[in-house]
């Protein structure tokens, strides 16, 4: 599983990495006007108009394979390939009742108590 976890990420990484190339290599809306009195963009590998829709394809393609790969990683974090029932996190909490105080000074916070004495112990302690 943990295979299939680090090919997925790896996978991930390569997709993130193609649409930071994929964007930056694009032109912006802006660049149309410049490429209409002839700054040579008619004359790119894919022609005027397509590597427009070239890049801009191959950067969805590349966008939804990275936006799968962190469903995957995320679905393979959570440590089981299918949900049981209602089983949350707060239904595997630990539920611990807090202690009872012994008297009214262990309900004051930083009190110190002192140790309960045994009746045999402070009866020996008395009679000496």
């Amino acid at each position: 599983m943990q295979f299939f976890a680090n090919l997925v990420l790896i996978v991930q990484l390569l997709s993130a990495l193609a649409i930071i190339g994929l964007v930056l290599v694009q032109h912006g809306k802006g660049a149309d006007m410049g490429a209409s009195f002839g700054s040579g963009a008619s004359g790119s590998l894919f022609g005027a108009t397509g590597s427009a829709n070239f890049l801009s394809r191959t950067t969805a393609v590349a966008a939804t394979l990275f936006f799968g790969c962190t469903l995957g990683l995320a679905f393979l974090s959570n440590g089981r390939t299918a949900t049981s029932g209602s089983d949350s996190a707060l239904d595997r909490a630990p539920v611990t009742a807090p202690a009872p105080a012994a008297s009214g000074a262990a309900a004051i916070p930083g009190a110190v108590v002192a140790p309960a004495v045994p009746a045999s112990v402070a009866a020996s302690a008395t009679a000496n």
